[in-house]
């Protein structure tokens, strides 16, 4: 199997073109734009407790030849608070949408954990289903996040569930960086296989977050059910996750892709954990690569997936008989 490499320069931080959307109760939401303004467009949507910085090694590889966008979600990185509420994701998106995208103009959209429950909370907008050509969700969940999040041990239910919430509702700050935390974190979010760099730039991107923005999200996201919202999802999707994923396990993707109108596929990434674009970022961007150039028109060439990535296998997924491909 192929390793991901570490994509070298351009520096994702420097001279993107900054912009920002008014989302419908006046919050005014972080918006980078990276690659030519002319090119097909792919706008990504981040997860819980990170930032735009989480696409960087996204933008390395895609920036030269895509138009991608990034945003800070509400109370992450430089987007202020303002109220929280799975509703508001879907405002927020389709106010990026909106500002970034020329009326009729299409893009591929891709969220990872909270960002791409927040696609689904956006299902049967009306921006979204102006702008979205095909989706990429990695690695989340529509419902039962508490109760089937496998960080802590123990059985399902019970008091595993009630640590893991009362872990999940905690206000107390995460502190600096320290080496004594990473390893915490490569068992929270990453995956053994993942490398130091990995882990250290996900505890730059976490502990980045305030603690009060973390605390009022995650009582939302323990809450979360967007079940009905899955079903009426009809564009074409593409769900990623980690085999070794404690946060997100791959229950929650058999059953979103079991569920999803229009599923084109569930890719279930060997021994990788629940932060699939930086531990598993070349993967992640071929998938991304794919959709454009299946969505996106002709003129754009598809450019050849790692190896791991192209090797499927065939298994029928849930009630719906969708196709699982293993990398």
């Amino acid at each position: 199997m192929s390793r991901n490499r570490n994509h070298s320069a351009p520096d994702p931080a420097r001279d993107p073109r900054i912009t920002t959307a008014e989302s419908a109760d006046g919050t005014a939401l972080h918006i980078e734009i990276h690659g030519p303004g002319d090119a097909p467009a792919l706008v990504l949507s981040h997860g819980w407790t990170c930032s735009t910085r989480f696409w960087d090694a996204q933008i390395r590889a895609l920036s030269a030849d895509f138009r991608v966008v990034v945003y800070d979600q509400r109370g992450h990185g430089r987007t202020p608070m303002g109220r929280v509420s799975t509703g508001v994701l879907a405002d927020d998106l389709e106010a990026v949408l909106r500002t970034v995208l020329a009326p009729g103009e299409q893009a591929v959209v891709a969220g990872h954990s909270m960002g791409a429950m927040t696609i689904v909370a956006a299902a049967g907008r009306p921006a979204l289903i102006e702008h979205a050509a095909a989706l990429l969700l990695c690695s989340t969940a529509a419902s039962h996040l508490v109760e089937e999040c496998t960080v802590l041990p123990g059985r399902r239910g019970g008091p595993r569930t009630r640590a893991t919430r009362a872990v999940l509702r905690s206000p107390l700050p995460l502190g600096p960086v320290t080496p004594l935390g990473l390893p915490v974190l490569r068992r929270v979010a990453l995956s053994p296989a993942a490398t130091r760099a990995q882990v250290a730039a996900c505890a730059r991107i976490v502990h980045a977050c305030p603690r009060i923005p973390r605390a009022a999200w995650a009582q939302v996201l323990e809450t979360l059910d967007l079940t009905e919202s899955v079903r009426v999802l009809d564009l074409p999707a593409v769900v990623l996750v980690g085999s070794a994923d404690r946060l997100t396990p791959p229950v929650h993707s058999h059953r979103l892709a079991a569920n999803l109108p229009d599923c084109r596929g569930l890719v279930v990434l060997d021994g990788a954990g629940h932060m699939t674009p930086v531990e598993r970022p070349d993967d992640v961007t071929a998938q991304l690569r794919s959709l454009v150039a299946q969505f996106l028109g002709p003129g754009h060439p598809e450019s050849p997936a790692p190896a791991a990535t192209l090797r499927r296998e065939e298994a029928p997924v849930g009630d719906a008989g969708e196709k699982e491909s293993t990398a």
